[in-house]
């Protein structure tokens, strides 16, 4: 069977699923329960200096988007770092790290933007001989209005200035959570890596309202009549994340600079995909928040089948495996043909390929009414888009296929085709139109 064991800056767990710091992450029973369900490693909820209590609202903190059958697509929240007081977070951390010494316990951090604050909280916090930190400078909402968090995150020299003072102060490793509400995440990255953190975890929730409550006229997290902008998190940001992660695990200014991935991870299918660009680990919220805790059960035993099946011993035999296949734009071969092709015997008739390739397309798909209705593609308008591969119903029903150099005997249409433009083929004049 497949080993799922991971060695992350030094820092071993049984598996790469560790719960990111939120609210499942905030006290000992929790973690114990989670570590109980199989979960490899947790980064506790994030901790602030001592002093005044940090005050949470009451009423409603997460808000959500859902699809037609009521399965959570996005979640919302509005809640700050740990409420807790910070020496009664400080002792169940020592007690858990020492009752679950197999298990990987990183501690998010966030204080004010002055070495004193950070070397204070280090000292306190390597006494309870955590495996590591997490810096989070990526909450977009509450305690960036305090200069924290995303404040943070979205200056590339605090990033590594912050980053710097940690590694002075602290034995233990140092990750650096991003921010995605950044134009290019690649500079915050590089300059964690320059102030002499570890490693970057990403990506953290995104800035957003999540809907209008349009008879009250206020968001629909409300607490009194008023709302506040929130991080988004769940399903629908891991393209967002995936694509964050592969700019950072394809910068040459980052080689080496290992990754804990983190965005809408909620099948063992979804962490492979992040492994596959690089992660060390994967960070999970949402899917715990939805599911429960013995959702891990699933992502480790599919994970596993999943290495099984394709021969991988260890996550290290396709850690990194797809990084060479992603490029920028102007990169990709213009010369590729493909076009789409229907499977007639799987092909329902429900026209939805030809409706949206006639409206907002390029008219490839007529329909043919001879005593039955069946849907055909014209090849010489057909660009290979995919849009009626992704409406179609019926899974495998359309089909793109690549189509090699030289002419079609059907259509007359020339696959050998020039970057930007269609080679015109003299015995067939529909060609000429999609040459223009």
């Amino acid at each position: 069977m497949a080993d799922l064991r991971v060695n992350f800056l030094g820092v071993k767990s049984p598996n790469p699923f560790w719960l990111a710091s939120a609210p499942p992450t905030d006290r000992k029973v929790n973690v114990e329960r989670a570590f109980r369900a199989g979960w490899g490693g947790v980064v506790w909820k994030t901790l602030g200096e001592a002093g005044p209590p940090v005050v949470n609202v009451s009423g409603a903190r997460y808000g959500a988007i859902h699809g037609p059958d009521r399965r959570l697509i996005a979640m919302n929240n509005i809640e700050l770092i740990t409420d807790r007081d910070l020496e009664i977070n400080l002792r169940e951390i020592k007690e858990v790290k020492r009752a679950w010494p197999d298990r990987a316990l990183i501690v998010s951090l966030m204080v004010p933007c002055d070495e004193k604050s950070w070397q204070d909280i280090l000292a306190r916090v390597e006494e309870t001989e955590c495996d590591g930190v997490e810096l989070n400078f990526g909450c977009p909402h509450g305690m960036s209005e305090r200069g924290m968090g995303s404040a943070v995150g979205q200056v590339p020299e605090y990033v590594e200035m912050v980053a710097r003072w940690c590694k002075a102060h602290t034995r233990m490793p140092v990750i650096v959570k991003l921010t995605p509400n950044i134009t290019d995440v690649r500079q915050p990255a590089r300059a964690a890596k320059k102030g002499g953190g570890d490693a970057v975890s990403l990506i953290n929730t995104i800035n957003s309202i999540m809907n209008i409550d349009l008879d009250a006229m206020t968001p629909d997290v409300a607490i009194d009549g008023k709302g506040t902008h929130g991080g988004m998190c769940g399903p629908a940001v891991k393209p967002i994340a995936l694509s964050m992660v592969s700019e950072i695990a394809r910068d040459p200014a980052c080689a080496g600079l290992p990754i804990s991935a983190i965005g809408g991870i909620t099948t063992w299918r979804d962490a492979a995909e992040f492994i596959a660009l690089g992660a060390g680990t994967v960070q999970v919220c949402t899917a715990a928040m939805t599911y429960g805790f013995k959702v891990v059960q699933e992502m480790t035993t599919g994970l596993a089948d999943y290495m099984d099946a394709k021969g991988y011993a260890t996550i290290e035999d396709f850690r990194g495996r797809a990084i060479p296949s992603i490029t920028d734009w102007q990169f990709l071969n213009l010369n590729y043909v493909a076009k789409a092709e229907i499977d007639q015997q799987l092909c329902i008739q429900c026209g939805r390929c030809h409706i949206v390739c006639e409206d907002t397309s390029h008219q490839a798909i007529f329909a043919s009414l001879n005593g039955k209705r069946k849907f055909v593609v014209n090849e010489a308008e057909c660009v290979g888009c995919n849009l009626c591969v992704l409406v179609c119903p019926v899974e495998d029903c359309i089909t793109l296929v690549h189509k090699v150099a030289g002419v079609d005997p059907r259509t007359g249409l020339d696959y050998a085709r020039p970057p930007g433009n269609w080679t015109a083929h003299p015995n067939n004049p529909s060609v000429a139109k999609a040459a223009e």
